[in-house]
């Protein structure tokens, strides 16, 4: 089995949550003001790159630009990947909303925004701004859970964790080392996720003294795998295209 050197706490319940999944049904709201600060165009090259941009990527740029930089610099993330996790989880809809409740340009579901909101001292997570700045405190501390991992699999273990919750990414690394697997690596992790739907059961009762999961049964693996393999992809893209 594999050790958990990091204790839970308070955290547990803010990264049980997980965000929500591209493939629910997200609405449109109201549009709300753009920021509360002066917005300035992020550099991009003058290469034809601004025009391979979609019109919403661009318009996202413009208006949250400088609020992404400077919370991915806070935490210690490149820009353009929290870009991508944004196209992945809204579309860049700031008003979007989960069938589960998730909200705004980073889907931060209700109990994990209640958290983030209170370990920040944010009083209103709706706001473009504060979901922002609270989704990159998120996948910061789901970063710092998988220090053991190279930084290609730390950064794909952090989106999965994001989209299905750190208990899931956690019972998917004890499954891979059952299988004499590298629980730290994300292709372990990727081929051990579809092993904790309910089918696998006669397996479980040999990994785990419940018989099953710790989190329980999972059975949205593939959309997890889909959406760790769809943010790295606009992240390449963005990396292309962007300063």
């Amino acid at each position: 089995m594999m050790a958990r050197p990091i204790q839970l706490g308070v955290m547990l319940l803010l990264l049980l949550s997980g965000c929500t999944p591209l493939s629910e049904d997200i609405a449109r709201r109201d549009e709300l003001p753009a920021s509360r600060e002066e917005v300035k165009q992020p550099a991009i090259p003058e290469s034809g790159s601004r025009q391979n941009l979609d019109a919403s990527t661009q318009r996202t740029i413009k208006r949250y630009g400088p609020t992404i930089r400077r919370y991915a610099d806070m935490y210690g993330f490149d820009w353009r990947l929290v870009l991508a996790v944004m196209k992945q989880e809204s579309r860049f809809r700031h008003r979007a909303e989960s069938r589960k409740g998730a909200a705004g340009l980073m889907q931060i579901m209700p109990v994990t925004g209640e958290e983030v909101a209170r370990r920040l001292d944010l009083d209103d997570l709706s706001h473009p701004e504060n979901n922002i700045h609270g989704g990159i405190f998120y996948l910061k501390r789901l970063y710092e859970f998988f220090y053991q991992s190279g930084e290609a699999d730390r950064l794909k273990l952090t989106l999965a964790a994001y989209n299905a919750g750190i208990s899931r990414i956690y019972d998917a690394q004890e499954m891979a080392a059952y299988l004499h697997e590298q629980p730290t690596k994300w292709s372990a992790v990727k081929d051990a996720l579809p092993l904790l739907s309910k089918r696998f059961y006669t397996l479980h009762r040999s990994v785990w003294p419940q018989e099953k999961p710790r989190a329980g049964w999972f059975g949205n693996s593939g959309e997890t795998i889909r959406y760790v393999a769809a943010v790295m992809n606009y992240y390449d893209e963005y990396r292309a295209m962007l300063n």
